[in-house]
């Protein structure tokens, strides 16, 4: 009886694990919706990008996952609306690329007090 509670509690144990991390392997449809997707994705950015751009952009998804797709989210947008004249070049993708590291550039501000503290102050205290 305890061996068939201890595999009933690992099995619930590991479905809320996958829900929460969004692993879908339970759930073939789910995993074959994922896979056309990714593949449209290549196939779009395969008709807007160079050789060279794509294998920047395949660089820099090694590197950088999160700004790599925010780049081809650009692309394909951008292929979507016809803003694409031809195909984009390396230089091309430099360009976008530092467009989107602009936009998702995460800026630090520091704030400075002016007031002094006197002996035996505390901030609250002001």
């Amino acid at each position: 009886m305890a061996d068939e509670e201890l595999a009933a509690l690992r099995q619930q144990r590991l479905a809320e694990l996958q829900a929460k991390h969004g692993d879908t392997s339970a759930d073939p449809s789910q995993q074959e919706a994922k896979q056309r997707e990714a593949e449209i994705r290549n196939t779009i950015l395969a008709q807007v990008l160079d050789q060279a751009a794509r294998a920047r952009l395949s660089n820099l998804a090694l590197v950088k996952p999160d700004k790599a797709k925010a780049v081809e989210n650009y692309l394909i947008q951008m292929a979507r609306f016809g803003q694409l004249p031809g195909k984009v070049s390396e230089q091309g993708l430099i360009e976008i690329l530092e467009k989107v590291s602009q936009q998702t550039e995460k800026k630090t501000t520091v704030k400075v007090g002016t007031g002094r503290l006197r002996w035996g102050e505390t901030p609250a205290s002001q």
